[in-house]
């Protein structure tokens, strides 16, 4: 293997501001912003979308469709449906 070609591989807080949960995952990712977490400081960087706030993951998706466009749809033309 080549020396110092590699990115630096350190753990990273990761914050999900949808629902303010905090992940420490390992990752290349540099940011000159830090945050203290259980004691310890690592690097910090703050997301929108994470496992604990995507619709796939939480099942918020499921509601959205009964309340969203694909369900007036089936109320308006779910008769016309061929069997």
């Amino acid at each position: 293997m080549k020396e110092n070609i590699h990115p630096n591989y350190q753990k990273v807080v990761f914050h999900d501001t949808a629902e303010d949960v905090y992940f420490v995952i390992g990752s290349t990712l540099q940011t000159d912003r830090t945050i203290e977490h259980e004691g310890k400081i690592y690097p910090y960087l703050p997301i929108d979308v994470s496992s604990a706030s995507h619709p796939q993951y939480t099942g918020k998706q499921r509601a959205a469709k009964q309340e969203g466009q694909i369900a007036k749809f089936n109320n308006r033309f779910g008769s016309l449906r061929s069997k």
